[in-house]
């Protein structure tokens, strides 16, 4: 900062330097004249004082950049401290419409091989311990900031949704046709069946007991023999039903299930029904404490597992990252799918935000102090600004010498 400070003085004590060697070569050259008159003379005040002209003329547009000349507020001066929120919307607008156009962006951003760093990045031993260690930490953190109420109620609020949408009479129904389609409607008779001819022949003095107690007439003609016909007559249907897949009974239990899973699935009644019983059975305590006590047990065995270096869940967290890092390496198309899509992200992003640019410049341009600002300008530029100074003492001075040649010329014509 220093340095530019002083090369700036250095520039401006040249410029104004040369200006006062031009008026002093123009008030030496009226002595001279007066007093001891040459022609060349002449030529010589000509040019120092078109030099003095062009010096003034370049003095008074380079401060008026930044300042007020001579302290005087004349207008249009100090341009910069007076017009800074117009410089910063200038500014802004600019640097937007110029190079934050999408014909400028693309090809920097096609450049982008974001996916090779990573692939470098994780392919190293050091750096897959610390990816383990922070995906670990991040873990521990999520779980930790999790309220253990608000996550309970949450699980049980989803729980009783999907309860309540759940379709049992669909369900049911279709539970019905498929056991149907499989037969599993006959095996189960079949195996009911040989269950029930046990019972029956282990049961025989328990069914004549029964019979003569509702009975007693079958007691005096005898009733034991009837009842050991009525006991074979059923082990005989019994065993007809069971060897004969086609039987009536079958084809009636066939027909009665399929009118059930028909009623069940179109009845507004059982629909009702079903739900009534799961809800008499499900309630939302039962949800909570099951639901309480899933979380809170997941909860500790999943600290527990990222504690552990060892644990299951800490080995998957590592293969996956040496997964990631192999196939990151090896994989030049998933490189390429990888890149394409950061790339169009950052594109669509930087497209979306170029209106936020132009209001983040002219907002930091108007937070700026005027003062400040014109400073620091012309201690950026005011050096090479000088050189206009010293252009324009030189130049005036050459223009103000050519007229006066011309001048001389076309009066002696």
């Amino acid at each position: 900062m220093s340095d530019k400070k002083s090369q700036l003085r250095k520039h401006k004590a040249i410029a104004t330097g040369l200006f006062l060697l031009m008026a002093m070569v123009y008030i030496s050259m009226l002595y001279t004249i007066k007093y001891h008159f040459s022609p060349w003379m002449e030529y010589v005040k000509a040019f120092s004082e078109a030099a003095m002209v062009g010096a003034l003329a370049d003095w008074f547009a380079v401060t008026a950049l930044f300042k007020y000349p001579m302290g005087l507020k004349i207008p249009h001066t100090n341009l910069i401290e007076n017009s800074k929120n117009k410089i910063g919307e200038n500014l802004g607008t600019f640097v937007t419409e110029n190079f934050l156009t999408s014909d400028t962006i693309r090809p920097y951003i096609e450049k982008i091989d974001l996916a090779s760093v990573i692939s470098k990045w994780m392919n190293q031993s050091k750096n897959q311990l610390l990816l383990e260690e922070e995906l670990t930490v991040l873990g521990k953190k999520v779980i930790a900031n999790l309220q253990d109420d608000s996550t309970i109620n949450f699980l049980v609020t989803k729980a009783n949704k999907r309860i309540k949408s759940l379709d049992l009479h669909g369900f049911a129904s279709k539970g019905i046709m498929y056991a149907l389609e499989k037969g599993e409607h006959n095996r189960l008779v079949n195996f009911i069946l040989p269950k029930a001819q046990i019972y029956v022949e282990k049961h025989r003095e328990d069914i004549y007991q029964t019979l003569i107690e509702k009975k007693p007439l079958l007691g005096l003609v005898g009733g034991k023999a009837i009842t050991n016909q009525l006991i074979n007559g059923i082990n005989s249907f019994l065993q007809d039903i069971y060897q004969n897949p086609d039987h009536k009974l079958r084809q009636e239990m066939t027909l009665y299930l399929q009118k059930l899973a028909t009623e069940i699935e179109n009845s507004e009644q059982w629909k009702n029904k079903l739900k009534e019983i799961l809800l008499q059975f499900i309630t939302n305590d039962t949800i909570k404490i099951y639901l309480s006590d899933f979380w809170f047990s997941t909860k500790t065995t999943v600290l527990e597992q990222l504690d552990n270096k060892n644990s299951a869940l800490r080995k998957y967290i590592q293969k996956n990252i040496k997964d990631i890092a192999t196939n990151l390496e090896s994989d030049q198309n998933l490189r390429f799918k990888i890149n394409k899509q950061i790339q169009h992200s950052v594109y669509r992003l930087a497209l979306k935000n170029i209106q936020e640019v132009n209001t983040l410049i002219q907002n930091t341009v108007q937070k700026w102090d005027g003062r400040e600002l014109s400073n620091k300008l012309e201690l950026e530029v005011g050096k090479d600004l000088q050189f206009i100074r010293i252009n324009g003492t030189l130049v005036g001075g050459l223009v103000g010498l050519l007229i006066y040649i011309i001048s001389n010329l076309l009066n002696l014509q």
